[in-house]
């Protein structure tokens, strides 16, 4: 669900708590967090609603200077049903402060292996996550496409495994590929000095 920078703002700030959309199925659920470039978002409650039943307040909520505005914003689509979306500013993407996190103890290193290892053994692929954060480390800025293909594997299952390490706080998406965090270096220096890889 993207929402507009300025909009993100006030969503921070508690001027905004709604965002309407048409969906032929929500794309977020009542409990969930969005990830967005301000911090996370916590989706407090998501229901259809009738588009004619919109009021004036319900625009300033969401952030329109008038019902007209976000009316014509959201022009009626007969094929999906209008949403409302209640949302709250959740605060900082976890994942920034988790990443900067390198003081590692045992206890919380032999932890996120055994994660590593069980995400491996769901895909399949003994030891890919180590392999990658190797990789990576080996080739910052190198192209998903290229990364892939040294592992023998496809872009997209790829991405999504990277993308995996960066809920963990292991990796970083740049512009043109990853980037190990200082987590994630500090977890590869773990296994190296640990014999694990």
């Amino acid at each position: 669900m993207l929402i507009k920078r300025h909009i993100l703002n006030r969503i921070a700030d508690g001027d905004v708590d709604r965002a309407f959309r048409w969906w032929k199925r929500p794309t977020v659920k009542k409990g969930g967090r969005l990830r967005t470039a301000i911090g996370e978002l916590s989706v407090v409650d998501v229901g259809s609603v009738s588009f004619d039943s919109l009021t004036a307040e319900d625009a300033r909520r969401a952030g329109y200077r008038s019902l007209e505005d976000l009316r014509r914003d959201l022009p009626p689509r007969p094929d999906c049903a209008f949403y409302k979306i209640t949302l709250t500013f959740a605060g900082e993407d976890k994942r920034l402060a988790l990443r900067e996190d390198a003081d590692l103890s045992a206890e919380t290193f032999a932890s996120l292996m055994s994660e590593l290892e069980r995400i491996d053994k769901r895909v399949g692929a003994k030891a890919l996550s180590m392999r990658t954060l190797e990789l990576i480390g080996r080739y910052p800025k190198r192209r998903a496409q290229e990364l892939a293909d040294e592992l023998g594997l496809e872009k997209l299952f790829f991405k999504a495994h990277v993308r995996k390490l960066k809920e963990k706080g292991l990796t970083e998406s740049l512009s043109v590929g990853y980037r190990l965090s200082p987590r994630g270096q500090r977890v590869l220096e773990y296994a190296r000095e640990e014999g694990r890889i």
